[in-house]
């Protein structure tokens, strides 16, 4: 079990207030003696930030609180139950290459037996930078060896089809070599941004966004009050996407993903969907 989700917008000053506006979404009860982490990542004045709690023993872990004081137009956050490697920092997701940072669900199949060939797939400048234990930390240097190959990994704005090309060949490899080990193709969703967009993977389960767009919306989700108090201007062109995955009860005001689909997100435009 995770949970999982993502914002990306035009307006760095309104994004603690449009997760708050999501808060129930983005809550996850922890269950008797479940150890549970969690970790945010954020771009904050050119910087990418991390926030991670591997274990958090409180009863309830709220991302929207934990992202309250942040201002960002970007940010990836992540609730773990742990499944591969111990509740360490470097285990917690995301993770962060220079201006990528990566989340996902699931586990890889058959990963102890694999874990070896995963990383004799990775140059060894990425290989050299593994930290932690996890399979999905392996995933996500897979994926930064296929930017890189295809000459990607330091443009700081890749584009959509760059990153898409570069998960359907990671996703491709790991499955086969799943099967190799007798097992069927991997499940689990993922969350992958540099900063300037923002790509969903989606495989099974439970996955759903949220567009919010000019004044009236806006208006709408945060309530006179907090419009008053913040003293917020130019509502007219502000823009935000939010995904989740894994959500318990995903309100009305999402759009549910289905089937294997590829998600685009950007600050501007609204999120445009692919089959895998």
């Amino acid at each position: 079990m995770a949970r999982m989700f993502g914002f990306i917008g035009n307006r760095a000053d309104l994004g603690a207030l449009v997760l708050a506006s999501s808060a129930d979404v983005l809550k996850e009860r922890r269950a008797p003696d479940q150890p549970l982490g969690w970790g945010i990542g954020f771009y904050q004045a050119g910087e990418v930030l991390l926030r991670r709690r591997p274990l958090d023993d409180r009863e309830v872990i709220d991302l929207a609180e934990a992202a309250d004081d942040v201002r960002a137009d970007v940010l990836l956050g992540h609730v773990r139950l742990a499944s591969v490697g111990a509740l360490r920092t470097e285990n917690t997701h995301p993770f962060r290459y220079r201006s990528w940072l990566w989340a996902q669900t699931g586990t890889i199949l058959g990963f102890d037996r694999l874990r070896p060939r995963l990383l004799e797939a990775q140059p060894e400048f990425l290989r050299r930078n593994v930290r932690g234990e996890t399979d999905s930390e392996l995933f996500f240097y897979l994926f930064l060896s296929f930017l890189h190959d295809a000459g990607h990994l330091e443009s700081g704005h890749a584009s959509y089809e760059a990153i898409s090309a570069a998960l359907r060949a990671s996703i491709a490899l790991v499955d086969r070599l799943s099967a190799e080990e007798g097992h069927g193709p991997n499940s689990g969703d993922i969350l992958v941004t540099n900063g300037e967009r923002m790509v969903g993977v989606h495989r099974n389960g439970n996955m759903a966004y949220r567009v919010l767009h000019g004044r009236y919306e806006i208006e709408g989700l945060l309530g006179e009050d907090t419009m008053r108090r913040a003293r917020i201007p130019s509502l007219d062109s502000t823009h935000f996407s939010l995904i989740v995955s894994e959500a318990a009860n995903v309100p009305q005001s999402f759009r549910q993903i289905d089937g294997r689909s590829l998600v685009s997100l950007s600050r501007t435009d609204d999120p445009v969907l692919e089959p895998l």
